[in-house]
Parts: C-alpha cells; structure tokens; sequence
C-alpha cells in the first residue's frame, strides 16, 4: 500500500503518516490540523494529573431507546428511541427533546408535559441502548485491531479502551499515541504509552479517560 503525501501527522521518525481506517469519518481535517499537530505549541497534558471524574452521570443521546413508566397510567407509559434529532414521542406528547438529559431530568420534563393531563404524574425513566452522545463517547482510531466508538463508562481506563477494540495491530507505534481531549471547549493533546502498558505491564502508563476523548493509534514504519 502506497503511503499518503504532504501530511505531517506529528509523531515524529518511526510513524507513519497514515492513521488508519475511520479518521477522515470521524475527525475529517480538523484532526490532522489540531490534534496530530507536530508542535502543540502548549497544547500538551499530562492525562496521568487529571482529575477524578466523581460526579459523572449518563446523559440521554440519539439512537438510545428510554422507558417511561408513568405511576397507575400503563396507557402512557412506554418504550421509546430517541430520534436522530435527540428528540422523542409518546402518548400524549408529541415532541420532547430528550437528548443530553439524565434520566433524572428527563423524568421531570415528563411529568411535566403529562401535568396538562393528568393529574400529578409520577414518571420514571430508564434509559437503555447506550449509544449516547458524540460528546459523551469514547473513540479508538487508527491500528486498533477494531476501530470503534462506544459510550464512556464510569472509571473507564486506557486499557479498557483497548480492550474494546480488541488490542493493537501488528503495525501500531503504540508509545507514539495520542489522546485528544476537549477541557472547557478546547481541544489538548496527551501523548500515552500503549506499548508499555500492554507488553512491558507498566500500570503507570494506565491513565484514565474521559468523556469525548479521541485516541489515536499511529503506524510505524518498518
């Protein structure tokens, strides 16, 4: 296979430029132009100071279903998938936007609609399919043996991830990854070191994710 031209991916002699099936899908240029940028020029973190995620709740996105059971109505209550555009329908409403709502939240919007009807509802929501939002997931891109996106999860580790994605390829430059981590609408780059975590069982090089981050799993050349 012919290797791309005129791309500096920033990781320096021993990586190749190409990055793998599913970058352009999910990053497109802004990756290449931000996030693999050879001179982070202080866009650097250190991901293993980050600080303990303790009040991280699940929040409601598109392509999940919920189940509203709404207390002595069984008429109203139902299983319902939230729509491409993070909204949903149920009897006796049409439109909610249920997207980036805790189960909690939404709950209390329910009850809300359903006031103009019956009397003091009393509704419950829980959430399934666990698909989330953009924001709320976890991506792997690159020489991960299963490219993937799948929804944070509470204390979910770098190992974890990988996991998920069924390890590394024979091809992967695992000590030259990066994550990509957005902190208050700014995007930061943390390099991580996959190889010595996985063949050499070093658990420092474990460091925690987070909703959002993006890591991304270079080739080396040969």
């Amino acid at each position: 296979m012919g290797q791309q031209q005129g791309v500096d991916t920033g990781f320096g002699e021993g990586c190749s430029p190409r990055l793998g099936v599913g970058v352009l899908a999910f990053l497109g240029a802004a990756c290449l132009l931000s996030a693999c940028s050879s001179a982070p020029k202080g866009e650097l973190i250190d991901l293993t100071k980050a600080e303990e995620l303790t009040d991280y709740y699940y929040v409601v996105g598109p392509g999940d279903s919920v189940d509203i059971f709404v207390w002595g109505n069984p008429e109203v209550s139902r299983s319902v998938p939230v729509r491409p555009d993070g909204r949903i329908s149920t009897p006796l409403i049409d439109e909610l936007f249920a997207s980036g709502k805790t189960a909690k939240e939404l709950s209390r919007e329910v009850e809300k609609e359903l006031g103009q009807y019956i009397k003091d509802p009393l509704v419950t929501v829980m959430p399934g399919g666990f698909v989330g939002r953009y924001d709320q997931q976890v991506r792997v891109l690159g020489e991960a043996s299963q490219p993937l996106a799948i929804p944070y999860r509470q204390d979910m580790t770098l190992l974890d991830l990988l996991i998920a994605a069924g390890g590394l390829t024979e091809f992967a430059a695992g000590n030259k990854s990066v994550v990509i981590r957005y902190i208050d609408g700014k995007p930061y780059t943390g390099r991580v070191r996959i190889d010595d975590l996985i063949q050499d069982g070093d658990i420092t090089a474990n460091v925690a994710m987070r909703p959002g981050d993006v890591l991304i799993i270079p080739e080396a050349w040969f």
